[in-house]
């Protein structure tokens, strides 16, 4: 079977940028091994599968390693295939997710709008054993918070973020936790970089589901809801937040880089 495939970089309008998804375009669900398979071959940070559904598209995100419950990026890739290449005269599409109800993706000018849950982290008082060590024992720490298997490091200033050198073996012994590490903005409200070895991605270019999190936080902290966030990978990416009650709208741009099909 020959399956359609597209290669978006998203939370960026110029390609070799941002955070690149593999979007996948199924006629009926493969098995979960199957899934896995065309993931790794894809050889993204995460590859987004599509099976035309009621009212939208039933989605699934697979690592080279495992399905992920929630991936930021690589729906707005799978967002961006759906309104700008596939069917471009609409302006919003809905895809059913298992774990996370349904996700509403639409178009807000030249961004594309994904409305995501907001999840509030609590605060930890103790650290875990290595995490300092763990991301190259740099200063500057603020605070720390939880939630969902993921632990937030909060810097006092943005260089300390740019200039992380993690120790990934390390980070990798903290599974089932990954790791986000954050400061206050000197030209945004707020910096990160995300960091999940256990799932096959040892640094993430730009994490859109990471936002879900950071972005309530510094809502709350900045006292705005508006905000504008950039991750700090190598390849770099930019974000709108919006806080909206118990959802994020997180926005972003995105740009197909290459299609074709892939046979299995």
């Amino acid at each position: 079977m020959h399956v359609p495939v597209y290669y978006v970089d998203a939370f960026t309008d110029q390609p070799f940028t941002g955070n690149p998804a593999a979007v996948c375009v199924l006629n009926s669900w493969l098995d979960d091994e199957s899934l896995r398979k065309v993931a790794a071959e894809n050889n993204l940070s995460a590859t987004a599968f599509l099976v035309h559904g009621e009212e939208g598209y039933e989605v699934r995100w697979f690592t080279s390693r495992c399905e992920i419950k929630l991936c930021g990026h690589a729906t707005l890739a799978a967002a961006h295939v759906m309104l700008a290449i596939v069917g471009s005269a609409r302006d919003s599409v809905r895809f059913h997710t298992r774990h996370h109800g349904i996700l509403t993706i639409q178009k807000d000018g030249d961004l594309l709008a994904m409305n995501f849950p907001a999840f509030f982290p609590h605060v930890l008082h103790t650290l875990p054993d290595r995490l300092i060590e763990a991301l190259g024992n740099p200063s500057g720490l603020s605070e720390l918070l939880e939630v969902n298997d993921t632990y937030i490091v909060v810097f006092n200033h943005p260089g300390v973020v740019r200039n992380l050198r993690p120790n990934f073996a390390l980070l990798e012994s903290l599974h089932p936790h990954v790791v986000s590490v954050t400061a206050k903005g000197d030209d945004e409200d707020f910096v990160s970089r995300y960091f999940a070895p256990t799932y096959g991605t040892p640094e993430d270019p730009v994490t859109g589901s990471a936002h879900c999190v950071l972005a309530p936080y510094w809502a709350k902290r900045l006292g705005k809801s508006h905000l504008h966030a950039r991750q700090l990978s190598e390849r770099g990416g930019e974000l709108w937040c919006d806080l909206e009650g118990d959802r994020v709208i997180v926005k972003g741009k995105a740009v197909l880089t290459m299609q074709g099909s892939l046979s299995i």
